[in-house]
């Protein structure tokens, strides 16, 4: 099930385990410059508004509707990231793994590829939640990205453009794959404590769609900007998993 909550996506699989579950929210975040130079991970700058568009029948373009979702609002040329946060589950001393596949415009974020169904691991298409607390763009290679930035469709500056040469999709996919229910036991057996104490001595901080351009009805794409440096870490279980 996905459920829209203050501003967050939230996605919850209790057919699986009560504890699969996992929050994503979009961030305002400074944009860096595109000088081919590399830079440290700016700062979130709080939340990006989320809207059921269904809520905004009467005011969005149909084809909109047709592919469902939710959307937010962007200037053109903001920037974002995307966080990732799944609650610690404390007798297993873990949060609930999740694969995470990410495409703007049908354009996978973490290959560059062209979306496809499922997950692949050479190259690896896709992050995991427990390794990945977020991500802030392209992974154009090794450690280094390239930031998510707003642009209309059409202006060919979007990565789905400057790829395939078309401006059809737009906005931001994305799928979350839950741990299958047995493998997530076996891996993280429960451990006996005496919970009040581990909660006083093991203070937990919180790791800190269809889209538009704000105040103009224009599709949103995301192209890449600057460079900076951040890790996608490689799956440290199996593809089966």
């Amino acid at each position: 099930m996905i459920e829209l909550r203050h501003d967050r996506l939230m996605f919850s699989f209790s057919d699986i385990h009560p504890e699969a579950k996992l929050t994503i929210d979009f961030q305002r975040t400074l944009r860096i410059p595109d000088d081919g130079k590399e830079y440290y991970l700016p700062p979130g700058l709080g939340r990006f508004p989320l809207n059921h568009l269904d809520d905004y029948a009467k005011s969005i373009p149909s084809k909109w509707l047709e592919h469902g979702g939710v959307m937010l609002p962007m200037y053109q040329s903001e920037a974002l990231w995307i966080s990732f946060r799944t609650e610690h589950i404390w007798d297993r001393r873990t949060g609930y793994p999740f694969a995470i596949k990410v495409a703007t415009g049908k354009i996978n974020a973490i290959s560059g590829d062209g979306w496809t169904e499922g997950l692949q691991r050479r190259p690896q298409n896709y992050m995991v939640s427990n390794r990945q607390p977020w991500i802030d763009g392209y992974c154009v290679e090794k450690g280094v990205i390239q930031q998510f930035v707003a642009m209309p469709l059409g202006s060919s500056y979007s990565t789905e453009e400057q790829i395939t040469g078309e401006a059809e999709y737009g906005g931001i996919q994305i799928v979350v794959y839950p741990m299958k229910r047995g493998l997530f036991e076996n891996r993280f057996p429960k451990i006996k404590h005496d919970l009040a104490k581990f909660r006083r001595l093991h203070s937990l901080d919180e790791m800190n769609v269809k889209c538009l351009i704000k105040e103009q009805s224009l599709d949103m794409g995301l192209a890449p900007g600057g460079r900076m440096r951040q890790e996608i870490y490689e799956d440290p279980f199996d593809l089966s998993d």
